[in-house]
């Protein structure tokens, strides 16, 4: 964090530098990304991505959706207006926030805004990535299914669809914030409990702060089959291509 001299900070576990969430999901050689916050562009770069199929924005919140101008070079080298799928409300805020890139100013990024809504399908990859309703806050947000696996960030409530939706998954990724919950964050330990109801054999926490603590701490006393995820970590969930 900025300005942050505390523990996790001054780490020298690279699994203590946070960035902001994001998912890159990839099937093949394609490639399907889940928010695009601030640190975007070192996330495509770090994870060496050539391509772009189209960008899911879970919610409007800045740490989600300011690095979507760096989409450019992947619409312009693939001679695309990329699609950028999110809720009708999402959409009305993107045209406002980034009215340039719909303008025909030569060189702005061409964005193809997809309206969804929960309940809705995403076609990538041979499987459908299922939109569930998450609430935030008061805010309702977009998490996923895609086969085996269940994305969840900036959760505060799970709906009784979302959990009928993802019982029984291989893997579910579950944000929790701080130790303790906030208004519109689940603490660390009713993300454990949200991952029990789940039944999910393994259960990965993303979307903490510092405040947390630091990674191997936290991590030797969380139960068995869960953990702590970390920037760049990579799991194979086997689907087909």
């Amino acid at each position: 964090m900025l300005g942050c001299d505390c523990e996790v900070c001054r780490s020298a576990d690279p699994r203590d530098k946070r960035l902001r969430a994001s998912g890159l999901l990839r099937a093949g050689v394609e490639n399907f990304v889940v928010d695009a916050g601030p640190d975007f562009r070192t996330q495509l770069l770090r994870e060496q991505v050539k391509t772009l199929s189209g960008v899911l924005l879970t919610h409007e919140h800045a740490d989600h959706t300011a690095g979507l101008d760096d989409l450019r070079p992947y619409c312009f080298r693939q001679k695309i207006n990329m699609p950028v799928y999110c809720l009708p409300r999402v959409a009305k805020e993107l045209r406002e926030r980034f009215a340039y890139a719909f303008s025909d100013y030569p060189g702005v990024p061409r964005l193809d805004i997809r309206e969804v809504n929960f309940g809705d399908t995403i076609s990538f990859g041979g499987q459908d990535i299922e939109l569930l309703e998450v609430t935030h806050g008061t805010l309702p947000i977009i998490g996923i299914r895609w086969g085996e696996l269940v994305y969840l960030t900036d959760v505060k409530v799970l709906p009784p669809k979302t959990i009928e939706r993802c019982q029984g998954v291989t893997t579910a990724i579950i944000s929790a914030l701080h130790q303790k919950g906030t208004h519109s964050h689940l603490g660390l330990g009713e993300a454990l409990d949200y991952l029990d109801v789940l039944g999910a054999k393994r259960g990965i926490l993303t979307h903490f702060s510092h405040a947390m603590g630091k990674t191997a701490a936290i991590n030797a006393r969380l139960p068995a089959g869960r953990e702590m995820g970390h920037d760049g970590l990579r799991i194979d969930i086997g689907q087909d291509g």
